[in-house]
């Protein structure tokens, strides 16, 4: 193995045509089931927010203290319209936010539509067994991943390192077309590092830990930590707000998967074989 990973180093034109194996059965169940449980729980979390359509930054519901508010209107002679106000602008979202599909065939006033939630119609009750059910699937999964990545000793290669830094904006560059090569990198480049660190060290355990302070079956065990993020309406908007973090994060990451050698990156993700680039080293 050394001497054919010495070989490669030896000669760049060789790793463009190389194939490592690079996930494992673990890394690979795991990520896609932690994709499955990430939409459902943005699914059924939307269905939950329904109930109470509004975000405080404050220990309990303060109008004055608003930070988002979804909801309908009604005025006479007028049709309904839908009203999505952040820090007080008001913005018509009418046949989207506010106002719209009901999940039934029809339209009313909720915060998300009916194709944005799980269930599709509005059933609180049901939302919550969603997500709860499938917080806890990520939270496997996230446990196995970080079981095979210390095995396979992948963990310190995900980790954002200071020699990363003068790489993140000509790595940038290059997926911006601006720069016709990347910096040289091993299994992940200095982007997706920086990525990976914030999503696994700070919006997981931000996202855990506010749901954890929210869940009103363990409010006895919970209140030390529901005091620590502001009280429930504090820990909801912190939940929201890592939520739309993380789905900034996947939104970025199958956009580069799509536009960087798709089906290079999506094999590797079902057979385990990637056939590395010019630029990553071995990719062990």
């Amino acid at each position: 193995m050394e001497a054919t990973v010495g070989a490669l180093a030896a000669r760049p034109e060789a790793r463009s045509e190389a194939t490592v194996y690079r996930h494992s059965v673990t890394t690979r169940v795991s990520h896609w089931l932690f994709a499955l449980a990430f939409v459902v729980l943005v699914m059924s979390g939307l269905q939950i927010f329904n109930a109470a359509p509004y975000l405080d930054a404050s220990d309990k519901s303060d109008a004055h203290r608003r930070v988002l508010a979804i909801g309908g209107e009604q005025t006479p002679g007028a049709n309904p319209t839908g009203v999505t106000q952040i820090f007080g602008l008001s913005i018509r979202t009418t046949h989207l936010f506010g106002y719209g599909d009901d999940g039934m065939g029809a339209e009313s006033a909720r915060a998300f539509p009916g194709w944005m939630t799980l269930p599709g119609y509005q059933d609180l009750a049901s939302g919550r067994r969603w997500h709860l059910f499938f917080a806890w699937v990520m939270v496997a999964c996230g446990l196995a991943y970080f079981a095979a990545s210390i095995r396979r000793k992948d963990l310190a290669l995900i980790v954002l390192r200071r020699e990363d830094l003068p790489k993140l904006l000509p790595m940038q560059l290059y997926y911006l077309k601006l720069r016709k090569e990347p910096p040289p990198h091993g299994k992940y480049n200095p982007l997706q590092k920086a990525a990976y660190t914030t999503v696994l060290f700070v919006f997981t355990p931000l996202i855990v830990l506010s749901g954890v302070a929210l869940a009103p079956g363990i409010d006895s065990i919970a209140g030390p930590l529901t005091a620590v993020f502001g009280g429930r309406q504090f820990a909801r908007l912190w939940h929201f707000l890592a939520m739309v973090g993380l789905i900034g994060f996947v939104l970025v990451h199958v956009t580069l998967v799509l536009s960087t050698d798709v089906v290079n990156n999506i094999r590797s993700m079902i057979t385990g074989r990637y056939r590395l680039g010019e630029h990553e080293g071995t990719g062990i």
